[in-house]
């Protein structure tokens, strides 16, 4: 299996358990009544695979962009490469050309 797979379902897994986790702990401390609502209702199981269903879709998705973007090269000290840098020390103005353009309102006319 390629190394990106392996990547891919370890961090989904991760993310699936994070979701669990944090749906355990809605129900746990019954942030807005939840657990109340879960365990009266008919369908209280259903919401809750729904809930961290869903959650779990997020937390892969973020946390497998943070395992990808954490691999990313770091810059060189030499000043090369990552984002640019703007000296503020010294400001030019720049000259922008701006052109007039008729204000007044028109009322239905």
């Amino acid at each position: 299996m390629p190394k990106l797979v392996k990547l891919y379902i370890r961090n989904v897994l991760i993310g699936f358990a994070i979701a669990g986790a944090f749906v355990a702990m809605l129900l746990w401390f019954n942030v807005m009544n939840l657990w109340a609502l879960v365990s009266q209702s008919d369908v209280g199981l259903m919401a809750v695979f729904l809930l961290w269903f869903m959650n779990g879709i997020v937390f892969a998705g973020v946390q497998f962009a943070w395992a990808v973007m954490a691999m990313a090269d770091k810059p060189e000290s030499s000043g090369r490469g990552g984002t640019p840098a703007v000296d503020l020390s010294r400001p030019e103005p720049v000259r922008a050309e701006a052109t007039a353009r008729d204000r007044r309102l028109k009322l239905g006319r």
